[in-house]
């Protein structure tokens, strides 16, 4: 019997909160729980089925979280979804991808 993503969270929080004063120790204030255990899900244990862990793996994963771990992968994750171009018309885009078009020859 496979254990929910939602009970295994509640299973495991202690440790979960934990983290999370550790990060908030740090100066990591706006980190809650939900991130880390998103972090977790998403990132750690992407390619792994994590109903199927044993809690000590998923306490040791949790436990092993660093500060800079989570902000290097919560600013790779902004950057993927920022529309960087978003301000531009389709002109102006058009002549960014191809200068050579929108310039005179010197």
């Amino acid at each position: 019997m496979e254990i929910k993503h939602e009970e295994l969270f509640t299973h495991v929080r202690p440790a979960v909160e934990s983290k999370r004063n550790e990060f908030h120790f740090y100066g990591y204030t706006t980190v809650t729980e939900a991130d880390i255990w998103k972090y977790c899900v998403q990132k750690k244990w992407k390619k792994r089925s994590v109903p199927e862990m044993r809690t000590h793996e998923i306490i040791n994963d949790v436990m092993e979280l660093t500060p800079a771990e989570y902000m290097t992968y919560t600013q790779i994750e902004e950057q993927r979804g920022s529309d960087w171009f978003s301000d531009l018309n389709s002109d102006e885009l058009q002549l960014l991808l191809s200068p050579k078009k929108g310039r005179q020859d010197q």
